[in-house]
């Protein structure tokens, strides 16, 4: 087994694209990762916020999730009727692009792909950032970490779908039981106690009120708990990555995710509310995430406690993947409009989009390395692509719907407006909110992908335009090309080429660069082994031109004298013959000059239509 099957997995036939199919329990991990990772931080980022409000603002926490849990209801509704309209995939960008216009699908697909990106960063950022709390003597590998963890997706996404659901599936169980069962116990307990439970360990004094409460800080907290909505719409934009029935299997799997996400964002606030839990600053001493207290509260610090931090900060790190699964899917439909390269549509040896999973991880593993592995400054502009995507998505629903028609057509007309509604608002909220904070930065990005993906169209169209023909095959002027052949000696390597030379034409030029070394034993040769042999033949032979190089420049004549040639001969094609050795190893290539691929390359660059470049490979038995 060679190693890149080792790391990757055998190459997968395209007939096998059925058994890579995943169904419910691999579509949880791998596209509600995300989604239900945000449980991790969406609450915290909005309590954070509330720390100044001292014990009111932790009051506050109910209404602003049952706010989220709502806004996230309406989504559902909306994604399961995108499901069920769009079982090719594509999500916003589809919905948005077929209902509202191309420039609404674009906008929507550049809001996506900066989500993704930020998903992977900011995940598996938050994920070490966690561990190195509890291991301090890690902090100085925090990069390294990030960008190990960031491989190691990669290279699972890599193998497959189905390999991906199977690595993903334990940790991300681990993670809801565990949570499910903290929240279960903490309910009981307060059941018991008559909604007055006794934290097990003791949790930090409430802060004295700073602040009063005011409209504008509470629309800022629940636009940071909206980060809890992030990663809901992957299941839409994967449909095609389930199996049959594809729709009512990929319905299903949203119907789960967001189920549970709803039980820990609604479990987590009530706890939070009956326990007495204020966030604690993350820039101070002393830190302990909402989960790190409410889980010690509710059973201490026990194996429980460690096995559910443990899982939080595994679920936490790999939150990644569901950005590798659906960025690539994303790409691939943008592709195929014309409005990204052609590259991002091909599968690859396991039957995933390859290069849309490779991208997202040098973009992600650029914006690591750029902030050092620590992207907290990178979480305002987290939810602003999400909830652009989720406002685009819904309004092309209700264009969908009004032109599409039938029974119920109605209802789900009012529910994707409300949908619509709900979430635009929360887009302007949260972008006003975060503006300052680098959401402006999510204002910049935006415009210039929709432009990168303009010029992408164009180039496209250009090129379609120049190659296209109506035409029939024109077979008037089928003279024989002007053959201009390389050679630096004799040797069986020139030998092969010119045989194939004489019999595509009988007009041939040996072109010999002399540096200066003199070339009288290759003129004799010359004469000797083509001359001779060709007047034995009965054919012309090969004009030999020596051009002379005091510099030791060896490429640029021959690409000139290329040129020369082909504003000498208006009426006639060049075909330039280029031998070249094809080394059987790696060490090889140590000991061989690469003038032939730099040649090819340069008549490419500086060639025409009518310049020709022709290789004849040696192949090295030693």
């Amino acid at each position: 087994m060679s190693l890149l099957d080792l790391l990757l997995g055998k190459p997968l036939a395209s007939d096998q694209a059925r058994a890579e199919c995943i169904g419910v329990a691999a579509g949880i991990p791998i596209f509600g990762l995300d989604a239900l990772s945000s449980a991790a931080y969406g609450p915290e980022a909005a309590l954070t916020l509330l720390i100044p409000l001292g014990a009111a603002g932790i009051a506050y926490m109910i209404p602003i999730s049952a706010s989220i849990i709502v806004l996230l209801a309406i989504v559902y509704f909306s994604y399961r009727q995108t499901i069920q309209a769009y079982p090719g995939g594509g999500g916003s960008y589809t919905v948005a692009r077929q209902n509202l216009g191309v420039s609404a699908g674009l906008l929507a697909a550049a809001a996506l792909m900066i989500d993704y990106v930020l998903t992977v960063a900011v995940g598996i950022s938050a994920g070490v950032g966690a561990l190195v709390s509890a291991i301090p003597s890690l902090q100085s590998h925090t990069l390294t970490i990030c960008l190990g963890i960031l491989v190691l997706i990669t290279l699972i996404n890599l193998r497959g779908m189905r390999d991906a659901g199977l690595v993903f599936m334990a940790p991300t169980y681990l993670f809801v039981g565990t949570l499910l069962a903290a929240i279960l116990i903490g309910l009981i307990k307060t059941f018991v106690s008559g909604g007055h439970p006794v934290p097990v360990e003791p949790l930090p004094r409430i802060t004295q009120a700073t602040a009063l409460p005011g409209a504008w800080l509470i629309l800022q907290a629940f636009a940071s708990g909206c980060t809890a909505m992030t990663g809901v719409e992957a299941v839409s934009n994967g449909v095609k990555a389930f199996r049959e029935p594809v729709v009512s299997t990929a319905r299903r799997t949203l119907t789960v995710i967001i189920l549970l996400l709803m039980v820990l964002l609604a479990g987590i606030a009530y706890l939070v509310r009956v326990y007495g839990i204020q966030a604690t600053d993350p820039g101070q001493p002393g830190y302990q995430s909402v989960l790190s207290l409410l889980l010690a509260a509710v059973s201490g610090r026990g194996v429980f406690y460690y096995v559910s931090m443990a899982s939080i900060l595994l679920v936490l790190a790999l939150s990644a993947n569901t950005a590798f699964a659906d960025f690539p899917r994303l790409c691939r439909a943008i592709a195929q409009n014309n409005y990204l390269p052609h590259s991002f549509a091909t599968r690859g040896r396991r039957l995933v989009y390859t290069q849309g999973i490779l991208v997202l991880a040098a973009l992600a593993g650029v914006l690591l390395a750029i902030f050092g592995g620590v992207t907290d400054r990178l979480i305002p502009l987290y939810a602003v692509g999400a909830f652009l995507a989720f406002t685009l998505s819904q309004a092309g629903m209700v264009g969908h719907w009004r032109r599409v028609g039938g029974k119920g057509a109605t209802r789900s007309m009012l529910i994707n407006g409300l949908g619509a509604f709900a979430t635009g608002i929360t887009v302007i909220v949260v972008l006003v909110a975060k503006f300052v904070e680098g959401a402006w930065i999510t204002v910049l990005l935006i415009p210039g992908l929709l432009l990168a993906m303009r010029l992408v169209r164009r180039h496209y169209h250009a090129v379609f335009l120049e190659v296209r023909s109506k035409t029939p095959l024109e077979l008037t002027d089928t003279t024989p090309p002007l053959v201009i052949l390389p050679v630096q000696g004799w040797n069986r390597i020139v030998k092969k080429a010119l045989r194939f030379a004489f019999k595509i034409s009988p007009n041939i030029r040996a072109i010999h660069v002399d540096c200066g070394q003199g070339s009288e034993i290759f003129r004799d040769e010359w004469c000797r082994f083509v001359e001779q042999a060709a007047m034995v033949a009965g054919l012309a032979a090969p004009e030999l031109v020596v051009l002379p190089s005091p510099f030791r420049l060896v490429l640029a004549p021959i690409v000139d004298y290329v040129l020369e040639a082909e504003r000498a001969n208006p009426g006639q094609q060049i075909a330039v013959l280029v031998p070249e050795l094809v080394e059987r190893h790696w060490y090889h290539h140590l000991f061989h000059n690469k003038r032939a691929s730099v040649l090819k390359a340069l008549l490419l660059l500086r060639g025409n239509q009518r310049i020709i470049v022709i290789n004849v490979p040696w192949y090295l038995d030693a």
